[in-house]
């Protein structure tokens, strides 16, 4: 079965519906850094306040239907950081496992690459248990460089995590 053609877009509140969807669902948030949004009014504010003002972040659409269904995220460094950027994504769980996630990113790189000239190394950090994220940066082209002890907090857990990277030729 051939996956869903998918494009990038910036996020519209009109998306707020799509993204309750998949935006409360505690499996797709699972490893985020935030929680599952919990009403419709949430979405809103949650693409009004982070999505929208964020410096790169796009709604993964269907082509034939141009309905959201997860998020890519770039978010460019600055001062003597400001050659990377990190990277982060998810994924409605009724799109899981079909190539969307891999798709997705793939597109992102190309995009913010063009988008941040001076942007030459992406980066993207993964819980270890997180074994489907390491799949999709490893088919995506990225590297695992290394991990990373006791790195940073997920749903108020001091968690380990893989450090990946694309760098641009």
């Amino acid at each position: 079965m051939e996956p869903p053609r998918i494009f990038l877009r910036p996020f519209n509140v009109s998306d707020a519906e799509d993204v309750f969807k998949w935006a409360s669902d505690d499996d797709v948030t699972r490893y985020l850094r935030w929680d599952s949004v919990k009403t419709l009014e949430e979405a809103e504010q949650h693409i009004l306040n982070k999505a929208i003002p964020h410096p790169w972040r796009r709604s993964i659409s269907l082509i034939q239907e141009g309905r959201s269904i997860g998020y890519v995220s770039v978010k460019p460094d600055s001062g003597d950081g400001r050659c990377r950027a990190d990277l982060a994504y998810a994924l409605a769980k009724e799109f899981w496992g079909r190539g969307i996630a891999t798709a997705a990113v793939r597109i992102a790189v190309g995009q913010a690459f063009q988008d941040f000239p001076v942007v030459v190394r992406l980066q993207a950090v993964v819980e270890v248990e997180n074994k489907a994220s390491q799949r999709v940066l490893e088919k995506a082209g990225f590297r695992k460089e290394g991990l990373l002890e006791k790195y940073g907090f997920s749903k108020g857990m001091i968690k380990d995590m893989f450090l990946y990277s694309f760098v641009k030729e």
